[in-house]
């Protein structure tokens, strides 16, 4: 059994298989996934798991070099953003890119994958730019 926080075995496969630059996206319930898209489904029910606690395991393990949020977080759930922020800083100092909505949502083709967590609040998506380690 793996030592690190991350258990799901096609979470873990999917990070360690990531090349420089590579994108993966954690989102909420609602958000709509591409079908040629690869679908990490942790979704158990409302809540569960939450947004926040999915992008600490993720930046436990994987390495980024850049983050992309919809503008419309700040505005319609300020205390999720802060709090996603606040996580990023904990893990790497790196650029957030804030796009429309519906620019993130047509982002999320070129993921590698996509993790659905069980997050009912509005806008809990973030797209996650892999780096090296070297």
């Amino acid at each position: 059994m793996k030592k690190s926080a991350l258990l799901n075995a096609k979470l873990s496969h999917c990070i360690a298989s990531l090349g420089h630059f590579d994108e993966v996206t954690i989102c909420d319930a609602g958000l709509p996934i591409p079908i040629q898209v690869e679908r990490i489904d942790l979704a158990l029910t409302h809540g569960v798991p939450g947004f926040l606690e999915t992008v600490k395991v993720v930046l436990s393990e994987m390495h980024i070099t850049g983050v992309i949020v919809a503008e419309e977080m700040k505005l319609v759930s300020p205390k999720l953003h802060e709090a996603l922020l606040a996580i990023i800083k904990t893990y790497q100092a790196v650029e957030v890119t804030y796009v429309s909505h519906d620019a993130f949502k047509a982002k999320t083709f070129n993921s590698k994958a996509i993790v659905r967590t069980g997050e009912c609040t509005p806008y809990a998506n973030v797209i996650f730019q892999s780096g090296v380690v070297f």
